[in-house]
């Protein structure tokens, strides 16, 4: 029998962690509903137990360690992964998880940006930040993902034991859109009709200091994924600077036969030897990071016979 897991992770959801917990119960009679409460301060765990959840606590605080625990200590064939906070409507969940375990998707996103998320959500800096982020991961990774900051998520059992996180916080979301796409896995979205949180709920996430790490994040996985790329850009910068510089000593040269401004010759040949240092650890790493997605490639590979193995 296929196995799917529902996967919450709650920080002080004592206010909607029972209706959530009941909803995706109805949705999905057959999964499990695991809710890893963060340390909370009120009742969440409490009241998750009561409606039927498997509890389990993670004191690592932060969205990326609750997710790592998760994704480490729970075994299933598709894995749903969604909000306590009764935001994310379960109605779509069934075909989510169908599309994981027809092998038609490795990553199912619930797509808000296409539905009803700038109608329902309160917080303007939000959806101007969603919509930053989104559009810079699809221009810089050359996809076309529309929803890059959704919480609710479908996943293969492959996608997940492969899935290196590093991340500790909400930026865990935009790592795994990256992740799928620098690996080829085949990432479908379905819209969802996203509502806002009810009164009384509050939302974790920090529209400033959050919005930083995601644009950190972003920088930090353009350097690792695409290192040719990012440091052409500087070895760029660089070269332009070294011209600005030399162009008139040149100029001078020429016209004059002296040198008489060699602080700015100077500069000029630092910025020149740094384009080339940019350039060529650019070609290195780029070498390097190939070599790695091909032992990577193996190893999920390798990950796929074992599990076709073991359901025999």
């Amino acid at each position: 029998m296929e196995r799917v897991a529902v996967l919450i992770p709650c920080y002080n959801e004592a206010k909607t962690i029972e209706k959530v917990v009941r909803d995706y119960h109805e949705s999905l009679p057959d999964a499990d509903i695991y809710v890893y409460d963060n340390n909370s301060t009120d009742h969440t765990a409490e009241l998750a137990e009561k409606a039927g959840a498997i509890v389990r606590h993670e004191y690592r605080q932060g969205k990326g360690n609750v997710m790592r625990t998760m994704f480490q200590e729970v075994e299933a064939d598709c894995y749903l992964i969604t909000d306590g906070d009764d935001t994310y409507p379960p109605e779509k969940a069934p075909e989510m998880v169908r599309m994981i375990l027809d092998g038609k998707a490795d990553m199912v996103n619930g797509d808000r940006l296409s539905s009803t998320y700038f109608e329902e959500n309160k917080r303007p800096f939000h959806n101007a930040g969603n919509v930053m982020v989104r559009s810079l991961i699809n221009r810089i990774f050359h996809t076309d993902v529309h929803d890059i900051m959704t919480g609710m998520r479908a996943f293969s059992r492959v996608f997940i034991k492969n899935f290196p996180i590093l991340s500790q916080g909400f930026e865990i979301e935009t790592e795994m859109t990256i992740y799928a796409v620098e690996r080829n896995f085949i990432i479908r979205e379905i819209p969802i009709a996203y509502r806002d949180r009810p009164n009384g709920s509050v939302s974790k996430l920090d529209t400033y200091s959050d919005g930083f790490r995601v644009l950190r994040t972003i920088f930090r996985l353009f350097r690792d994924y695409k290192p040719l790329l990012f440091f052409e850009i500087f070895s760029l910068l660089f070269l332009i600077v070294s011209l600005c510089c030399f162009i008139p000593v040149v100029h001078e040269y020429f016209m004059t036969g002296l040198v008489p401004r060699f602080p700015t010759l100077i500069v000029g040949s630092t910025f020149g030897i740094c384009a080339l240092l940019s350039l060529f650890s650019g070609i290195i790493l780029e070498v390097s990071v190939k070599q790695r997605s091909r032992i990577i490639e193996m190893l999920t590979n390798l990950s796929m016979e074992m599990n076709k193995h073991g359901e025999k």
